[in-house]
């Protein structure tokens, strides 16, 4: 099963290249520890705030939008269309540093992107398809293959182009020079990375782990960040007092003044959002293989080497860690109510070491709520509801890093 999530990257073979196998059991872990002394530097400089901010006119976009929609007599909004927009707009400027617009004009690439995200769930479901000389002999294996080329002709121009303008000189300068200018992409961090032994990454991996950020971040992203706003909006006394808060961070400011240091000061809106995340995880299972046996508490042994399925959607609905499981109580993450609680208990990007990348939707979301869908219609708010609107998607994408 994992191989069909993967195989839109293209790579061939697996042992054409070994960061394939990284990307099927370690969660490109090795790639990880040769990006340390990167991340390290991220440190210094203030982490990822050297990475280029989303255009906030992109959440804005979407808040007129929804206003709209609700003004023409739309009774409800399918949030999820709009929000993925939204995400990839965001994702392609943090990787990229390219502004795609795709909220206003059609885009290819990102039409690409969609177009995979489907047909990999839809081959999922078709046994027969599992099968590649089937699949791609089928309407849909044609499309998957027209989409791939697409997406890897998109990313494969980037990397070149931003090959020709590396610097010869120290790579520290050129580390430095980006962050303060706040022009430091994903794609110039896996261009600069070695491996232990010295070894650049391929053309070839570099892409793979640019589409894989692409792919995978925005449906989770966008799921998350729908479920957030349906369950603020279930609850308007919580939405209320996460508008409150907002309004107490920003006082006179514009909320296009919004930055990442702000988002520490916003305790309940991150009550708020695990809360959604607890709820509805937007990732409800997965697998891991295990690195040694592993002895369950009745006595009875997981060989080395077994893949396991870990139900987090169950993990989050347990009643004897989760009190009324199915009542949305953004209090459980009050951090009184949770110093006793295991951290495994709340596992919405699944938990360990190897998980460098579980931040970028949970930062994301800081960035964006607004009264929605019921409250978008009228004046009332004003500026409020935009600057929620702006905050949601930052907090929630943040919690992969």
């Amino acid at each position: 099963m994992p191989q069909l999530s993967l195989s839109w990257l293209g790579l061939g073979p697996m042992e054409a290249s070994p960061w394939v196998l990284l990307l099927l059991v370690g969660a490109s872990w090795l790639l990880a520890r040769g990006l340390t002394w990167i991340y390290a530097f991220y440190e210094n400089s203030r982490r990822l705030q050297c990475f280029p901010q989303p255009p906030k006119r992109n959440w804005l976009l979407g808040h007129a939008k929804w206003r709209r929609l609700v003004s023409e007599g739309s009774a409800s909004l399918d949030m999820f269309e709009h929000i993925s927009l939204m995400t990839l707009d965001s994702l392609q400027k943090c990787v990229f540093s390219f502004d795609s617009n795709c909220q206003e004009k059609p885009s290819e690439y990102i039409a690409a992107i969609l177009e995979l995200s489907a047909l990999v769930v839809k081959r999922r479901e078709q046994l027969l398809m599992h099968m590649d000389f089937l699949y791609l002999l089928s309407p849909s294996g044609q499309r998957f293959r027209k989409a791939c080329r697409l997406v890897h002709d998109f990313t494969d121009a980037v990397i070149q182009e931003r090959r020709r303008t590396l610097p010869n000189h120290r790579i520290s300068d050129f580390l430095k020079a980006k962050a303060e200018s706040k022009t430091l992409d994903f794609i110039d961090v896996l261009l600069l990375t070695k491996d232990e032994d010295g070894k650049e990454l391929s053309d070839e991996d570099i892409r793979a782990e640019a589409d894989t950020f692409m792919f995978e971040g925005h449906d989770t992203t966008a799921s998350g960040l729908s479920w957030a706003l349906y369950n603020l909006a279930k609850h308007p006394e919580y939405q209320e007092r996460c508008r409150k808060e907002v309004q107490d961070l920003l006082r006179d400011r514009d909320p296009k003044e919004i930055e990442w240091d702000d988002l520490a000061q916003l305790p309940f809106l991150t009550m708020c959002i695990k809360e959604s995340l607890r709820l509805h995880p937007p990732v409800t299972v997965i697998s891991r293989c295990c690195t040694q046996d592993v002895v369950l508490p009745d006595g009875r042994v997981i060989p080395k080497g077994v893949i396991c399925l870990i139900n987090i959607f169950g993990t989050h609905h347990n009643p004897a860690v989760w009190p009324n499981p199915e009542v949305y109580d953004p209090f459980r993450f009050d951090p009184e109510n949770a110093k006793n609680r295991s951290p495994l208990a709340f596992i919405p990007f699944s938990a360990g070491p190897r998980l460098w990348g579980q931040g970028h939707p949970q930062r994301s979301r800081h960035v964006s709520p607004p009264r929605c869908p019921s409250g978008c219609s009228g004046s009332e708010g004003g500026p409020w509801r935009s600057s929620l609107l702006l905050l949601l998607p930052t907090i929630f994408c943040f919690s992969y890093f």
